[in-house]
């Protein structure tokens, strides 16, 4: 496996002029789109006669509106065309309506200006399932939480840079207009070169017809989307993480001149440090993560998200002044860096909720239906989005203040992210096998790519502590299915982390007969769905720190379901507060010391007819060595 960095890929072809292109899409969405939005709030009356605080969360409304509408046919699109192709068509696009652009900025004709944010929308929605569905034909497994992130920091920096640019050339007297419009065309123009570079991306469907009742084959989509339960509430909490962005970011303009008394410079500050948090925690996500798709960090990001959110209102209440400042002043005042703090470290925790959710449906939806998947996810986001808009314009009508909705956009997160985490446990239990392996102790692995990326197969392991399942689950790339002890799913915290992980319970045959017999019974069923599943044959945690003999009941599995089996080791769990040694639990609690080395060693699948518990006894504490 490549452990070379994520950042490599900027220098291959299959993914440079891609990232370009998209980068340069998402740059000049936000160039025309903060343009326009604060030529509306700071030189309102030349324009309309409309309030500023409306307009800022309709044109973002305005734009997301294709999405809901033309999404579906867009994800047909993508699948039945070649992505190459189809890319530079949605450019040249763009170049026709950043020129419908020019002629509304140069004329100060409002209509023709917003017909070219639905326009810009239209070009998004096309490209979206193109965006998605590029990654998994180009990368390797290996690669596609890097490869997503770094797409995800070059779209949150392009939409930086973006913002930037707009806030500021619309602002330089007297030529801000015309110095708009020329870089919108002159982005749309690059983007065009750098998409001729787009190496070939075969259809995956290519005699896919297209429908064209877009309502249709909206409902379709996402029905088809829905029977894959995990990929579709990640989906659900990918467009609640645009709700939640669309509800914050539109309130920046406002935010900047009416509560912290801000010029231009302060907008963009705001702006800045968003995006860098989400750029941020986007890379980050590849370490954190151990170059595989870590969900565990989707809760994680979650909590950040209203911690920060909650904070940020009580930062807004404690900003005083009411002075004009610009970006540079507003450093120097009381609590203006607790503000910026947080709007940073929200977007950090945006990147770590949104990157693992985006390599979660690109690898567990179907191959062939992958841009379709994310035309639905697409609509999902138009709708939220939509009703972000919606909600922001009702929560102003009753009142509220900027800082108050940002707290209720934080709570509501909360609400949100228990629902999700209830309906689908497997995020929670990432999240504490991944804080137990990053805090506690660090886990090494060694050829944990010998778990196979799909089919069924059977792990045995050495049982050395109490969290074991843990420390296991949390370095395989796969769900697993845990037979457990039935006395462990007793235990107070323990056994509602196995019992939330769909473990399977098993008693020796004297202590509750029916119970083995249904545990055997359930394996059966796992493995027949292709599911993995994991055993501890020793039946019982070493006392010693050495491995027991293997029990009968692992030749009994391999009997009936015929599968691979897979032996692995846990070395460096013995002697830590998690196992049953008679030594003194003070002493044990600290000899090894804060983040102490764990291992797991996996080793060649065994095939069922060699699966004896003899032999693999003997490959389990080969692969432990001399560790406990």
């Amino acid at each position: 496996m490549s452990q070379s960095s994520q950042f490599s890929l900027l220098s291959q072809r299959r993914f440079a002029p891609f990232f370009w292109t998209q980068f340069l899409g998402a740059f000049n969405d936000n160039l025309f789109k903060t343009a326009l939005i604060v030529a509306l709030t700071y030189d309102a009356l030349s324009w309309t006669d409309l309030e500023p605080g409306f307009l800022n969360n309709l044109i973002p409304g305005l734009f997301i509106l294709p999405y809901v509408i033309f999404s579906a046919t867009a994800g047909q699109i993508a699948d039945k065309v070649e992505k190459g192709r189809l890319a530079r068509i949605v450019k040249l696009l763009e170049v026709a309506i950043m020129l419908l652009a020019a002629v509304g900025w140069m004329t100060h004709t409002l209509w023709l200006l917003i017909a070219a944010v639905v326009g810009m929308g239209v070009h998004s929605t096309l490209f979206g399932p193109v965006k998605y569905a590029y990654l998994p034909q180009h990368l390797k497994p290996e690669e596609l939480v890097g490869g997503n992130g770094v797409v995800e920091m070059g779209t949150f920096v392009g939409i930086l840079l973006g913002e930037v640019a707009g806030a500021l050339l619309v602002a330089y007297k007297p030529f801000g207009i015309e110095l708009v419009a020329g870089a919108c065309l002159l982005m749309a123009l690059i983007g065009v070169a750098a998409s001729w570079r787009i190496p070939h991306s075969p259809a995956p469907a290519p005699e896919l017809r297209i429908t064209h009742n877009f309502l249709a084959e909206s409902v379709r989509n996402l029905r088809f989307s829905a029977q894959n339960r995990t990929v579709f509430l990640s989906m659900l909490g990918n467009s609640w993480f645009w709700f939640y962005g669309a509800l914050v970011l539109s309130q920046f303009p406002v935010y900047a001149k009416d509560y912290m008394h801000g010029d231009h410079s302060v907008f963009v500050l705001l702006l800045t440090v968003f995006s860098l948090g989400i750029g941020v925690g986007s890379l980050l996500c590849e370490k954190l993560s151990g170059r595989k798709v870590e969900i565990g960090l989707v809760p994680f990001g979650s909590i950040g998200l209203s911690v920060f959110g909650i904070d940020l209102y009580f930062a807004s209440l404690a900003y005083t002044n009411t002075a004009t400042v610009d970006a540079l002043a507003l450093l120097a005042l009381p609590g203006s860096l607790r503000i910026l703090a947080d709007l940073v470290l929200i977007g950090v925790f945006g990147g770590f909720f949104i990157v693992p959710l985006f390599a979660l449906i690109q690898t567990r939806c179907d191959p062939k239906h992958v841009s379709r998947t994310i035309a639905g996810m697409n609509i999902l986001n138009a709708i939220f989005m939509v009703a972000a808009a919606g909600v922001a314009i009702v929560l102003l009508g009753q009142g509220f203040s900027i800082p108050e909705m940002f707290l209720v956009t934080a709570l509501l997160n909360a609400a949100v992210a228990v629902y999700i985490f209830s309906l689908v446990p497997e995020f929670l239990m990432r999240f504490l096998a991944w804080l137990l392996i990053h805090t506690i102790h660090r886990v090494h692995t060694v050829d944990v790519e010998r778990i196979p990326d799909e089919g069924p197969a059977v792990l045995v392991c050495n049982h050395v502590s109490y969290v074991d399942a843990i420390v296991i689950g949390a370095a395989s790339p796969r769900p697993i299915r845990f037979v457990m002890d039935h006395r462990i799913f007793k235990m107070p915290l323990l056994g509602w982390i196995f019992r939330t992980a769909k473990a399977i319970p098993i008693a020796p045959a004297k202590e509750d007969p029916f119970l083995m017999e249904r545990a055997y019974i359930d394996i059966a069923e796992a493995l027949h769905q292709g599911d993995l599943v994991c055993i501890f044959p020793e039946g019982k945690l070493t006392s010693t720190g050495e491995m027991n003999e293997f029990r009968g009941g692992v030749a009994k599995i391999v009997e009936r379901s015929r599968v691979p089996v897979i032996p692995m080791a846990l070395r460096g769990l013995w002697g830590s507060v998690f196992t049953r040694d008679p030594g003194n639990l003070f002493e044990r609690s600290f000899a090894r010391g804060w983040r102490s080395k764990l291992a797991l060693a996996v080793g060649v699948p065994v095939p069922p007819q060699q699966a004896t518990p003899e032999y693999l006894h003997e490959q389990v504490k080969g692969l432990r060595g001399d560790w406990k």
